[in-house]
């Protein structure tokens, strides 16, 4: 037994102290904090204001496009906007909505422009000059009939690929057409958007007490806790395959055999990497658990609480149970390939089938998340090879009832035990194996003569 923990000891350390374990670790879940931050702060820095002229041809636009360009306007579409998707605004965030408009709003400076009794064309050639000398940005043309259905508003820019500031342009553009030709009809546009204004749809799922929970962050955690189980298990199942074809080429396990039985090597190989896929899961969870209570310090608890379900202990705990069932179950085929193999890269041709295994899996935890109690979801969520990423996804879902968990977790067990016992025949003869990759009628005598 002694030999067996040292075994484990040695391929934990072995791995954990690592630096491309402690990079993928620690640098990974700052990746994603830095990947969703430096979008946002890109799109905050403000640049030159962009100096456009507009040549309103109906005489009834131009000023209606200016205000709706101001930052009061600007703010008022953000908080519709919010408020649609949020549906309660904060102080905190009401006032970073007011600094974004006037920011916005401030990137737009209006030059005045007398066309006389120059034609569209001269006028055009004119302000196309005054663009390529440096002295505008843009220009826009609004047509004599705004109604036509031909009509064309010209827009040119120097700035094309501004297309924040373009697509706000093009909003204030229509919003002025829009109002004009309401007012035109006759028609109130207070009052057609209290006719326009959508109904309040508020959706939410029931447990099986009945209370209600969010069905959005559920499935946005339950893709998140999925995801991170596949990448974890194709890792480190890889890991094990890499580690085992590694022992054979440099002929090291020869000398391990001879100080330690071969099943004993294994399941410490198998255990070890686990308790180190454990390790690394368990961060990347602590990593998220401290990204969300930073969000909570942005967004308002009860937004933030609502959107995503509880995790408890107890849900936790069958997390990493179903992680180890995962683990052992594709790190004992991932061995397998190890040994019948002579190289990684033979082994990387042996290793798609696995791999295809987890991702199908991965796939049926959107049918679990849909209908955590449809037959689909109750038999993909106890068969082996998909209940490690299915089960935890419709725990988080909706708790299945205790003995559906027990089952899946002795399915898995059953399932564990026979490939553990194939992969360690095949082991202590494919170990001792050089030249060439086994045949499946060698394996096969392996088996039965081990």
């Amino acid at each position: 037994m002694r030999k067996f923990w040292a075994i484990v000891k040695h391929e934990y350390k072995k791995i954990v102290l690592k630096w491309t374990f402690l990079i993928g670790t620690f640098l990974f879940p700052l990746f994603i904090a830095i990947l969703g931050a430096v979008p946002a702060i890109i799109f905050s820095l403000k640049g030159e204001p962009t100096r456009i002229v507009i040549v309103d041809q109906s005489g009834k636009v131009g000023q209606r496009i200016k205000d709706n360009l101001s930052p009061e306007r600007i703010a008022a579409r953000a908080e519709k906007a919010a408020k649609d998707s949020l549906k309660d605004l904060n102080a905190s965030q009401e006032e970073r909505l007011k600094k974004g408009s006037e920011q916005m709003a401030g990137n737009f400076n209006f030059i005045e422009y007398y066309p006389d009794s120059k034609s569209i064309i001269e006028v055009r050639s004119d302000l196309t000059s005054q663009i390529l000398e440096g002295e505008l940005d843009a220009y826009l043309i609004v047509p004599a009939d705004i109604d036509s259905p031909n009509a064309v508003f010209e827009f040119r820019s120097r700035k094309g690929g501004d297309f924040v500031a373009g697509n706000s342009f093009e909003e204030a553009v229509n919003a002025a057409v829009r109002s004009q030709r309401l007012a035109d009809s006759r028609i109130s546009e207070e009052k057609l958007d209290a006719i326009n204004t959508p109904v309040v749809f508020d959706e939410k799922g029931l447990n099986e007490k009945g209370e209600e929970k969010d069905t959005n962050g559920v499935f946005i955690a339950s893709f998140g806790i999925g995801m991170m189980i596949y990448i974890t298990l194709a890792i480190y199942g890889q890991a094990i395959m890499g580690a085992v074809v590694e022992e054979k080429e440099t002929r090291i396990a020869e000398i391990l055999f001879s100080s330690a039985r071969p099943f004993q090597l294994m399941l410490g190989k198998l255990l070890g990497v686990g308790l180190a896929g454990i390790t690394q899961l368990s961060i990347w969870m602590g990593s998220a658990a401290i990204f969300l209570g930073f969000a909570a310090t942005q967004v308002s608890m009860s937004q933030l609480l609502g959107n995503f379900p509880v995790i408890t202990p107890l849900m936790f705990l069958y997390f990493l149970i179903f992680f180890l069932l995962g683990f052992f179950l594709y790190a004992s085929i991932f061995a397998l390939i190890g040994a019948m193999v002579t190289s990684v890269q033979e082994g990387g041709q042996f290793a798609f089938p696995p791999v295809m295994l987890l991702l199908i899996g991965f796939y049926f935890s959107f049918a679990v998340v849909r209908d955590p109690n449809s037959p689909l979801s109750f038999w993909v969520s106890i068969a082996p090879f998909f209940s490690p990423i299915t089960m935890p996804v419709r725990i988080l879902a909706e708790t299945p009832p205790f003995w559906q968990i027990l089952l899946a977790f002795g399915l898995n067990a059953l399932a564990i035990t026979a490939l553990v016992w194939l992969t360690a025949r095949v082991y202590r003869v494919g170990m001792l194996m050089y030249g060439k990759r086994a045949t499946i009628p060698e394996v096969w005598k392996w088996i039965r003569l081990s």
